[in-house]
């Protein structure tokens, strides 16, 4: 039995998760992958790390400012582009974000829920690979929409039509992500350590991600798709061939030959990439008895600090309906310094 029950480990939930810890309520957040940070996210393979999600963090608002400031300070975070402005990146990672966001909190990896019903006045969270259940007074679902709205939309009444039709309405472009390792020896190098592609077909961005790293022992390239082009290879069972196009159009749009053929090459399906249409407020919350409230970067915004400023609004939302315990009027950065 815990008090409050996050689903997702993403920067909305870990936010939210740290919010409502600090203010005295037992909290749970469980996550169906194995890591935490959802789109921030980190790909440990042949002995270095590729960011094949959120590949940096341009602090624009006051929260993420002061949020960079703070892992800088930590020596999480650096420079690494500044023209025009700074762009910060984690050299262990950008997964080292959501770690340093979680710590002291309670969390279950590896734990898909399956179904949420109510019992005697509670939430009974249900698992899929195993037999454990879980109350808690309050849930707050910090996943994408549409997969929020699977695990809700059988509840139905209990949580309200108008508040599923909300839920459902919320739509997201797709990407993909290639990850790229090239021999050592390899030239000429880029000046270059990201572009933007604007009105491309195929792609959306490229970094060398490899400049991030201190003692980096490779070329390696992290290369995002279009929207269109994820569109339509989202179903495909291999993404071979989809990435090997990626790397092709990205050797031709850079004038770099031996981009079209790595080392080795990893892709992966953000299948929720960015929001196509984002709710206009800060949290979606059900009309039901019993404290629920969805949030994430569909809220209110997008990017990560969209996602940071839904996870706060939630975990204040939910401390109004609970009404045992005084929400702290200190940010949740204050108590992480």
């Amino acid at each position: 039995m815990t008090d409050v029950a996050v689903i997702g480990a993403g920067m909305a939930g870990l936010v939210c998760a740290q919010q409502l810890s600090q203010a005295g309520y037992s909290v749970l957040v469980v996550e169906k992958s194995r890591g935490l940070g959802g789109r921030v996210a980190t790909r440990r393979l042949h002995n270095t790390c590729a960011d094949h999600g959120v590949c940096y963090l341009k602090p624009k608002g006051e929260l993420l400012r002061r949020f960079v400031e703070l892992l800088s300070d930590r020596h999480i975070l650096e420079v690494w582009t500044s023209d025009p402005v700074a762009n910060y990146v984690a050299p262990e990672g950008m997964s080292a974000i959501a770690k340093f966001l979680a710590q002291n909190l309670e969390i279950s990896l590896n734990q898909r829920v399956a179904a949420i019903t109510p019992i005697d006045n509670k939430w009974c969270l249900s698992f899929e690979s195993s037999n454990e259940e879980l109350t808690a007074t309050s849930v707050v679902v910090a996943i994408p929409a549409p997969q929020a709205f699977t695990l809700l939309a059988p509840l139905g009444d209990l949580v309200g039509k108008a508040f599923l039709d909300n839920l459902d309405s919320i739509e997201f472009y797709p990407s993909l992500t290639v990850m790229a390792g090239y021999p050592a020896d390899s030239q000429p190098l880029p000046e270059w350590k990201a572009l933007s592609f604007v009105d491309n077909p195929d792609l959306a961005w490229i970094g060398l991600d490899s400049s991030k790293r201190h003692n980096s022992q490779q070329p390696l390239f992290v290369i995002q798709s279009s929207a269109d082009f994820a569109q339509r290879y989202l179903e495909s069972s291999d993404l071979q061939p989809a990435a090997q196009q990626m790397l092709q159009r990205a050797s031709e749009c850079v004038q770099l030959s031996w981009l079209a053929t790595p080392e080795w090459m990893q892709v992966h399906r953000w299948r929720y990439a960015f929001p196509r249409n984002p709710w206009g407020k800060a949290f979606l919350s059900a009309e039901s008895f019993l404290p629920l409230v969805c949030c994430g970067d569909w809220c209110g915004g997008k990017l990560v600090e969209g996602a940071m400023l839904s996870g706060l609004a939630a975990a204040e939302k939910i401390n109004n309906q609970m009404k045992n315990l005084p929400l702290k009027k200190l940010n949740f950065l204050d108590f992480l310094k």
